[in-house]
């Protein structure tokens, strides 16, 4: 049995390379799981560029299944797992245990983004193997049904996309503005119309993005280059504005954008990735002054076994084809050069697929 395995890290700031280490062990409640298949997440590219500050031999990665490796014994004695069994694990690896958690807001397990744990708070899984802490509540057996390459756009894109349309609080018929069609942004799309969504307006400019956000459920899509998004919006809802907004990039500017074309008793659903500045400005006279009856609300992608099944069922029973976003296939020894095109979205890539076998 081999002992060490190559692991994709950040050697620093905007520095990254392959190295071996020692393959992870499990605690009693833990588990490791060999690597099949992952994708590359642009909040990735964020962390190498300093969003969360440096990191030295961090291996990255969040978006990752595999089979069981090795568990635990107190994982073992549960009866829930056996080696060789094929697993999804999702970005988000809460205790709950801790206040958080039993409050409710797993993601922030620990304190503020503290669910948030690979390539953060310990070693991720782009890894030949990863440790996946609190297995019992943190595993999801995937179906047979089901591909490895489909199974992992469950761990973070329909994760956030769908919280994103879970807290924008879409009235049934009502109407929403995606603000722009990134995988994030495009699972966005498909939860709003699962949630019954009248009128959906996508805000892209990228025309392979423009069609496929037409594709998972977009009624209109507004070019931000050719027009303001935010009086395309207005003269779309009859000068009312969206009952919802979902900001889907991470930009002050879309933020605003979104404060600007929601209506009065509308609500702001954030779910972009801010990695830049030190504050996100809301417009003040959109905003009502603080007066405007709008509500805002934040989420960090949900985990857990249980939602990690929901997510599944739905590409089982055909609700959600996630597969269109692939737009690229590499093996782990491309990894490199798999990131640095990530980094910079060149040949249109949305997402690369990393497989391991």
């Amino acid at each position: 049995m081999p002992k060490t395995m190559k692991c994709f890290v950040m050697h620093g700031l905007g520095k990254v390379g392959v190295v071996e280490k020692a393959i992870p062990r499990p605690g009693p409640i833990d588990a490791v799981i060999r690597t099949t298949a992952a994708l590359i997440c642009t909040s990735d590219t964020h962390t190498v560029a300093g969003a969360i500050g440096d990191r030295h031999g961090l291996t990255l990665g969040h978006e990752a299944v595999g089979v069981i490796h090795e568990l635990g014994e107190l994982a073992a004695a549960s009866g829930l797992f056996k080696l060789g069994q094929r697993v999804a694990v999702n970005a988000i690896t809460p205790c709950y245990a801790c206040d958080d958690c039993q409050r409710g807001y797993t993601s922030q397990c620990g304190g503020m983004l503290g669910g948030w744990k690979f390539a953060n708070a310990k070693d991720g899984s782009m890894a030949e193997y990863f440790h996946v802490n609190n297995a019992v509540a943190n595993l999801a057996p995937i179906p047979e049904g089901l591909t490895d390459e489909q199974a992992a756009y469950c761990c973070d894109m329909l994760s956030t996309g769908f919280v994103g349309a879970e807290h924008a609080n879409i009235p049934i018929g009502g109407s929403v503005a995606v603000f722009a069609q990134g995988p994030v942004g495009l699972m966005a799309t498909v939860g709003a119309r699962l949630r019954g969504a009248g009128l959906i307006i996508g805000v892209e400019s990228m025309p392979s993005r423009i069609a496929l956000s037409k594709k998972f459920g977009c009624d209109v899509v507004v070019d931000f280059t050719q027009e303001d998004a935010v009086e395309a919006i207005m003269k779309l809802t009859g000068g009312k504005g969206v009952d919802s907004a979902i900001e889907a990039l991470g930009s002050p500017a879309t933020f605003a954008a979104c404060i600007k074309s929601t209506r009065p008793g509308g609500t702001i659903s954030n779910i972009g990735y801010h990695g830049d500045g030190d504050t996100v400005p809301i417009p003040r006279l959109e905003w009502g002054v603080g007066m405007g009856d709008k509500t805002i609300r934040t989420a960090l992608c949900p985990g857990g076994s249980e939602r990690m099944g929901r997510l599944m069922r739905l590409i089982e029973t055909g609700r959600v084809d996630p597969l269109p976003m692939t737009t690229h296939r590499f093996r782990f020894k491309d990894i490199e050069r798999a990131f640095k095109m990530m980094q910079t979205k060149e040949d249109g890539m949305i997402k690369p697929l990393i497989s391991f076998t």
